[in-house]
């Protein structure tokens, strides 16, 4: 059953030298819970892609590969997104707030599908209408 869609930020900790503890937990917690989007697919591949030919870039494309696409359903910017998109985009940007393109994207395919959108950037995400949002990074002191 599908709950939480998972961003960018949230999947590349599973790459990174010194991941946030508590985002492994919850992944791993809720691994039978979790999808992406297509939007957070191209952020991955496009950062993937523009690193040198590397053992890093070959471990990140090893996951991406092997990890995600092969374990994670990833859902499209469909028509129902496209609507919601729109409609949040014009509401938004009368009010002079524009969130990134691809952050509206995210928040479309997320609330269409009644999930939660889990992300360490909240702030990119608090002006969408009716949007369940987490962040499970473990809060820094300080």
């Amino acid at each position: 059953m599908m709950k939480y869609l998972i961003d960018t930020n949230v999947l590349s900790e599973a790459v990174k030298t010194f991941p946030d503890k508590s985002v492994m937990r919850m992944l791993e917690k809720c691994q039978h819970e979790i999808v992406t989007a297509a939007p957070v697919w191209h952020e991955l591949q496009f950062g993937c892609q523009r690193l040198a030919r590397s053992r890093k870039r070959e471990m990140i494309a090893s996951f991406l590969d092997d990890v995600v696409k092969r374990t994670m359903l990833i859902l499209p910017y469909d028509d129902k997104a496209a609507e919601w998109h729109a409609k949040e985009r014009a509401r938004l940007s009368s009010k002079g707030l524009t969130p990134s393109f691809v952050d509206g994207q995210i928040a479309a395919i997320s609330a269409v599908n009644g999930l939660v959108l889990v992300t360490r950037n909240i702030g990119d995400f608090t002006h969408f209408f009716s949007l369940k949002i987490e962040n499970w990074h473990f809060p820094k002191s300080g």
